[in-house]
Formats: C-alpha cells, structure tokens, sequence
C-alpha cells in the first residue's frame, strides 16, 4: 500500500522522527529499511510542504489462524478500517478454547472472500466474548500503529450501555480504583496493588431492582466494567463469573458496547457510530 505524508510545519523535521509521528513506528521502520517495504525519500530531512511516500508490504495470512465464513454485521469498511457489530458469544480471537470461529476468524473469511491483500485482522477495540456490539478493526499495518496510538492517547471514544443490579445510583458518578489478577484465578479484582482505571458512568434510568446505565472507559483494563461496578455492590445483570444476579433473564452479562467515535488519522474526519441495544437487553427493558 502506498501512502503520502506532508510536513505542515514550518520547520524541517528528521525523517526518522518525521515519519514516527506519521505513525511509522520504530518496528515498522526497521522494517522498511530491510526491503519490506519502501521509503521513497533519500534526505535526512523532510522541509516544510516536503512530501515521502511510504510503500508497505502486504500482509499475507498466518497460517496458524484458521477461516472461518460464518457471517459478520459489518457497520462501516474503507480502505484502512472495518467496524463490525459483534453479537454476545462471539469470541474476539482465537484461544485455547476456540481457534476455529471467532471474530478475527470471520474476518479473515471475509477479506479472502474480498480479495484483500492484506490478510491480518488488527482488533483495536476487543470486547470479551459475552460482551456484545461494536468493535474496530484495522486492515492494515499503519493503521494498527496509529489506532494503537489514538488509545494510548485516549482519542477513541468508546461508551457502554449495562444493566446492573440494584438502585440509588448518583445520576453521575465516576469509579478510580486499580484493577488487578487475583492469583491463581480467572478474573480481576478492585486491589491496591492494581493498574489505574477510571470508569466514568450516567445513570439512564432505574427499574423495580435493576438500573440502566451509560459507562464510558477512560482507561482499558481487563474487565474493567464488571470489576468495578461488582466492588460498588452493583454487578451487571446475568454476569455469573462477577457474582452477578442470574435469575432476571438474561444467560450473560447485561454489557453492550454502543458507541464508538474517533478522528480518522487518515481523512482527519470525525467518524462515529452508535449500535443499537440487542434483543436481549431490549427484551428486559420491556417488561418492566
């Protein structure tokens, strides 16, 4: 694939630097310089309206992942991204206990089926396997490395719709508490020895025994949601592995990811979407 960088500054800028913050990260880099690829500049610097063109090699499939045909709900697809709206009981990639049909399997499935040149999904914004809705995609490369970038930076937007049990939660409210692996076990905990994480929520509306709530993710730890609304006594609805209520009708965690926005690096456009809640959680809503 070939790509155009222009230095909009007034100052020349190293090549080296100049395509860093182009998103041609130092592994990509040292790759281009052994002929996977091509930079097609041969100054040490770039001056200001100067352009480099960048060549990258394709991705070619890794055998080790299988393909899968099973079907995908594709929300948006160009040139750089695919978004896809991923049901509850998808798994995001291949594991222990599923290689065979997960989303980065269908995915796969789906660009041979498009001719696609480059053959590796990128997850950007992976959900666990029971959580539902949308997830980005990079096609390529550049696009991983600078999607990669924009979530370090905490410049993708992404927002959650859950149930959760209980009520008289503050109508907004925000949960600072490190989040780390209890030993030995499966799932994490609110603990001090912990990673940061911030989850930031509104309060939607409040049912008989449950609540619906608007949850967005300043930060993006393992179970990061579901930790921490089980240490405030509010645990998702249906979530079996964080002690939460499994008589309300709902066979997984009540966890919908329904919104994401971010500023395409590439178009330096704004592109959002938002996915609307599944059967499930609609059907709960409902009844009461």
């Amino acid at each position: 694939m070939k790509f155009t960088f222009k230095n909009q500054s007034n100052q020349p800028i190293g090549i080296k630097k100049f395509l860093a913050l182009n998103g041609i990260s130092h592994r990509m880099y040292s790759s281009l310089k052994k002929g996977q690829g091509k930079i097609n500049f041969n100054q040490a610097e770039v001056l200001p309206n100067q352009e480099v063109e960048v060549y990258l090699a394709d991705e070619p499939a890794d055998p080790n992942v299988l393909v899968s045909h099973q079907p995908i709900e594709i929300m948006y697809e160009d040139a750089n991204w695919l978004v896809v709206n991923k049901p509850a009981g998808l798994t995001s990639v291949p594991g222990p206990a599923n290689r065979e049909d997960t989303l980065v399997n269908r995915v796969k499935g789906y660009l041979i089926t498009q001719g696609a040149k480059n053959l590796v999904p990128h997850i950007i914004t992976r959900l666990d396997r029971f959580t539902s809705g949308i997830v980005l995609i990079a096609k390529h490369h550049l696009a991983n490395s600078l999607a990669n970038v924009m979530l370090s930076e905490q410049k993708i937007n992404k927002e959650y719709l859950a149930l959760v049990a209980g009520g008289q939660l503050a109508q907004h409210g925000e949960i600072n508490k490190p989040i780390g692996k209890v030993e030995d076990q499966y799932f994490q905990a609110v603990r001090p020895d912990g990673k940061a994480a911030r989850t930031e929520y509104w309060l939607v509306k409040e049912y008989a025994d449950y609540s619906l709530v608007k949850i967005k993710l300043h930060t993006g730890r393992t179970h990061q949601i579901r930790v921490h609304f089980t240490d405030m006594q509010h645990p998702l609805l249906g979530d079996e592995l964080y002690y939460g209520p499994l008589d309300r009708g709902i066979k997984r965690q009540a966890l919908h990811a329904y919104l994401l926005e971010f500023v395409d690096p590439f178009t330096k456009q704004t592109l959002h979407f938002e996915s609307k809640l599944p059967a499930d959680m609609q059907k709960l809503i409902a009844n009461n």
